[in-house]
């Protein structure tokens, strides 16, 4: 019998390391690999979301782990994360939005965003490097967004941490290559979850954003995960150093 035509979308037998697990499209991410055959380990500051996200799992016959970890911080990280033997894929979600015009930004936030979406995703993305190096292949996928090829007003340094991991994720792409390991991202438009719903549906804030999307409707965290993971499987084997949008049309205009 001839080769299948269809690459494989499974990750059967993978081991994938999920950031910012325990809620949204972190959980949505770490369910969805689950599915597609992934023993994953679900990581985030919160133990007792890391439960219920585990648990979902087991109870549906995948494998799961829990890693209670701050990914600002770069002991915790580098200490929990070399303890995993084998990692064949990162999703790099961990991150946090804080909305401010750039005259009312207080250094708190500034500083919150800073840690968490940039330099914690350089030292999440750096641990599980050294640890998919060992075993010549992996893949890295990083969570962009709308904001990280378009600027947005009152959104201005979760922009630039957004077009942050964009060239991040673009040099290491070059950067790993040689050692078998992709880097990729995915951009999501405003997704639709628990944390976003109220937003999304005041007229003025989610009334602007709608009026940007040209399919005319907001994410769901289905639409995210599915991106993810096409990114980390087979049939995306030749994927590297871009950004795989999932912004409704946003960006194209």
């Amino acid at each position: 019998m001839s080769e299948p035509a269809l690459p494989s979308m499974r990750v059967d037998g993978q081991v994938a390391l999920v950031t910012g697990a325990g809620r949204g499209i972190g959980k949505g991410c770490a369910l969805a690999l689950a599915e597609a055959g992934a023993e994953v380990i679900a990581m985030s500051r919160t133990e007792s979301e890391l439960n219920e996200v585990t648990d979902e799992i087991q109870t549906a016959g995948g494998s799961a782990h829990k890693l209670v970890c701050d990914v600002s911080d770069g002991a915790a990280v580098r200490e929990q994360i070399s303890q995993i033997e084998r990692l064949d894929i990162l999703v790099n979600n961990a991150g946090i939005l804080k909305p401010s015009s750039l005259l009312d930004l207080t250094e708190d936030d500034l500083e919150a965003m800073l840690q968490i979406n940039c330099r914690g995703a350089v030292l999440v993305a750096q641990a599980a490097v050294r640890i998919m190096k060992q075993h010549g292949s992996g893949v890295v996928i990083n969570m962009s967004s709308t904001f990280g090829v378009n600027g947005r007003a009152n959104n201005s340094v979760y922009s630039a941490t957004k077009h942050f991991i964009e060239g991040f994720t673009k040099s290491t792409a070059v950067e790993l290559a040689p050692l078998g390991i992709r880097v990729v991202a995915v951009g999501p438009t405003a997704i639709d979850t628990p944390l976003t719903h109220d937003r999304l549906n005041d007229p003025e804030i989610g009334g602007d954003l709608l009026s940007r999307i040209p399919l005319g409707r907001f994410g769901q965290i289905s639409d995210v995960v599915g991106a993810v993971v096409f990114l980390a499987s087979p049939a995306a084997s030749l994927i590297s150093g871009t950004t795989l949008m999932v912004d409704g049309g946003w960006s194209a205009q």
